[in-house]
């Protein structure tokens, strides 16, 4: 069995993905997180962005998620996240929650 990981994402829902109540249709969703990564690529502060932007309420703690294991997170996330080096961003994330970055912090 695999060590549990941590990570950060930033979660960007759009109307009717899972659990959801945002008014985003998904092609904006998938626009926004695209220029997030760029922003992020280019030196922009992932915690900080998390804070501002991400729809899940982790992005009061900067994105963090804390540690989970293997199967903890729905199949898309959990093969990205493990996948990850630490310190590492994601490309974009589609799981039934909406786009994800992820960024594995331990």
């Amino acid at each position: 069995m695999s060590q549990p990981i941590r990570a950060s994402h930033i979660l960007l829902m759009y109307a009717g993905s899972a659990q959801s109540d945002a008014t985003r249709s998904k092609d904006e969703a998938k626009g926004q997180i695209a220029e997030l990564k760029a922003a992020i690529d280019t030196g922009a502060d992932f915690a900080h962005l998390a804070k501002e932007i991400s729809d899940c309420p982790s992005g009061e703690d900067g994105g963090d998620l804390g540690f989970f294991g293997k199967g903890d997170m729905v199949p898309e996330f959990d093969k990205v996240a493990f996948d990850l080096d630490v310190g590492a961003v994601s490309d974009v994330v589609e799981t039934p929650f909406g786009y994800h970055l992820i960024m594995r912090t331990a």
